[in-house]
């Protein structure tokens, strides 16, 4: 019985990733991405492995180098909220 109750590991891959795009009117607790090290909570962002959204709003992305060390380039998410 592989993959009753849960995703098995041969589709696990595609259930990873981002989840929206840029300009997309998201609700509060959408989830934005799953277990990504390239993405950042920003604005409006709960979480750490699973982003979150924390209100209504639309998504949008910068970007911001890592420490010293790694100068990494990370993309940061957040959420403009609605009015």
């Amino acid at each position: 019985m592989i993959g009753v109750g849960g995703v098995s590991h041969k589709h696990y891959a595609e259930t990873k990733g981002l989840k929206v795009s840029g300009g997309q009117a998201v609700k509060r607790g959408t989830i934005l991405t799953r277990e990504g090290d390239k993405w950042r909570p920003g604005l409006n962002i709960g979480g750490k492995d699973t982003l979150r959204a924390l209100c209504d709003g639309t998504v949008y992305f910068t970007t911001r180098r890592g420490t010293y060390k790694t100068r990494k380039k990370y993309t940061v998410i957040n959420i403009k909220p609605q009015k």
